[in-house]
């Protein structure tokens, strides 16, 4: 053991947080889930992009920036955030748990603007009107925005009643 090796000790003893760790697995989890499947997808076709270039880039770049905040991580860790609200980040974690599985059901523009008004006006506590406007334009004109201007079809509702009136 030499005195440099003693001296460096303590820099090393600095541990990533398992909590980091765990939100660094779920990224990677996630971007590889997303690679794989948009494979799947096809990502290139004989008239160009496949459905699946898109999502196939968003995974490799989820992944690589996972791998770089590992890397950062290392080297130096990260201080434990003081302060963090659990139960906006249960929330939120679970009302997209719980959009991801109703949208094939209520379709896009029912199910994002019952999630949007529930963050804006329940958890956000913002005025009636700003979080109608807000929703609205978030689930209403992304679904126009997509489907019309960027001929990306966008899941409608499987209910054949909220099917017929534009759901």
């Amino acid at each position: 053991m030499t005195t440099e090796s003693v001296m460096t000790s303590p820099d090393r003893t600095a541990r990533v947080a398992p909590s980091v760790l765990v939100g660094i697995g779920a990224f990677v989890a996630v971007g590889t889930y997303v690679l794989i499947s948009s494979i799947e997808l096809g990502l290139w076709t004989s008239l160009g992009p496949g459905p699946g270039l898109f999502p196939f880039a968003m995974g490799g770049v989820l992944v690589s920036m996972s791998i770089i905040w590992l890397i950062q991580e290392l080297r130096r860790p990260s201080e434990a955030a003081e302060g963090a609200d659990r139960g906006l980040v249960i929330a939120v974690v679970v009302s997209l748990a719980v959009l991801a599985a109703v949208m094939d059901l209520l379709g896009f523009q029912l199910s994002m603007f019952l999630f949007l008004m529930y963050h804006l006006k329940l958890r956000g506590g913002r005025t009636w009107i700003s979080s109608l406007i807000i929703a609205l334009a978030g689930s209403v004109g992304a679904f126009y925005a997509f489907n019309y201007g960027l001929n990306v079809s966008l899941p409608v509702s499987a209910f054949p009643l909220l099917n017929t009136i534009g759901f």
